[in-house]
């Protein structure tokens, strides 16, 4: 499957999910399957919690989160570094 073909299942409509992209025939946003790998959830686990997708929907959630980062970025506290010990 190309990453034409993966992108190709994301959706963002503005009369739904408020137009925050979804896997498409789905009200599931790509962030929340985003934020649950992130949190080290594996895609056999999702899959189960949510049985009507696919592998390559999650597939598709991360490729269309490379192409975000491609064209733009977020920045990200540091926060306060630890003065090294001399």
């Amino acid at each position: 499957m190309t990453k034409n073909d993966l992108l190709s299942r994301i959706s963002i409509d503005p009369n739904i999910c408020f137009g925050k992209p979804c896997i498409k025939g789905h009200r599931i946003w790509v962030s929340l399957i985003l934020d649950l790998l992130a949190s080290g959830e594996k895609i056999e686990t999702i899959l189960e919690e949510y049985p009507g997708l696919e592998r390559e929907d999650i597939l598709a959630c991360i490729a269309y989160a490379a192409k975000m980062t491609r064209d733009s970025y977020v920045e990200i506290p540091l926060g306060l570094q630890k003065e090294s010990k001399k």
